[in-house]
């Protein structure tokens, strides 16, 4: 069974429209103001599933500013998975900025179907305690019904490129402090984190989150995977590949070349996502 657990798709009105769109939205514009950023929609991403043999994907939209436009989003991601209810995993985009209209669109969302919330990013400002303090009734929430949060992160160091956040990674460890039942998937590898888990007190803290794939060939040698085996173990990582940003067959040739196990490879690549959120294997 493969899942990944991080894909991007758009209602056709954006896509059409990406100009528009940038003008209502500054993090959005950083990132798609240039035409050469992707953007499908889910009829693209089954055709992609299908050629490459994936059985189900998480699909996420963007974390827009406005809660008009991450209403609008959320309707497309909603609708999609009800066409194909086996093949998607619905995560809503929420704005923690707002918590009161955030409590309502998670319940609407969770009550039609959602399984999580994500990719929360701050692309245009770094993420400050503050925002952490204003998550706490969405988070808490989310804490006690075991929802997942899939959050962004990158490395702060290296080459710069759209959609590279300036959060240190200690405000994300304070949020991981907070809410250390929540599911949390930390995307781009954490952004390095991992490595902060070979202190005992860091990975006790750190037991329900996990590191995800998404961008990995553009960051990483395919050395990250065996590396980070070793760091937090092949459970912890989830196979996510940021679709449609890179091809999952670049993903499985990374990890064939990687040193990993097969048994270590199909962990990452779909079984450890479904044990712990409770998936079984049919789709369709």
């Amino acid at each position: 069974m493969i899942i990944d657990c991080h894909t991007h798709i758009f209602p056709e009105e954006v896509r059409k429209d990406r100009e528009a769109f940038c003008k209502k939205d500054n993090g959005f514009s950083s990132i798609y103001r240039d035409s050469r950023s992707k953007m499908v929609g889910v009829e693209d991403l089954i055709a992609s599933m299908d050629e490459s043999g994936i059985d189900r994907s998480v699909i996420c939209g963007f974390p827009w500013s406005q809660p008009d436009l991450c209403s609008i989003q959320n309707q497309y991601l909603m609708a999609s998975a009800s066409r194909y209810p086996n093949r998607l995993i619905v995560f809503v985009s929420l704005l923690f900025s707002n918590p009161g209209w955030s409590g309502r669109e998670l319940d609407r969302a969770l009550n039609g179907g959602a399984k999580g919330v994500g990719e929360i990013a701050f692309y245009h400002d770094e993420m400050t305690s503050r925002d952490v303090h204003s998550m706490k009734p969405i988070l808490t929430q989310m804490e006690k019904q075991g929802v997942p949060l899939l959050l962004h992160t990158n490395e702060t160091i290296g080459h710069s490129y759209p959609g590279k956040g300036r959060t240190p990674l200690e405000r994300f460890y304070e949020l991981i402090l907070s809410f250390p039942k929540l599911p949390i998937i930390l995307a781009h590898w954490g952004g390095g984190l991992p490595f902060y888990e070979l202190m005992p007190e860091v990975a006790k803290t750190m037991a329900n989150v996990y590191y995800d794939t998404a961008a990995s060939p553009f960051l990483y040698s395919e050395r990250i995977y065996a590396v980070a085996r070793d760091m937090v173990g092949a459970e912890k990582i989830f196979f996510g590949t940021d679709f449609p940003l890179i091809s999952p067959r670049r993903y499985f040739k990374e990890l064939e070349a990687s040193s990993l196990s097969k048994q270590d490879r199909e962990k990452i690549l779909g079984l450890n996502f479904a044990k712990r959120f409770g998936l079984d294997r049919k789709a369709g």
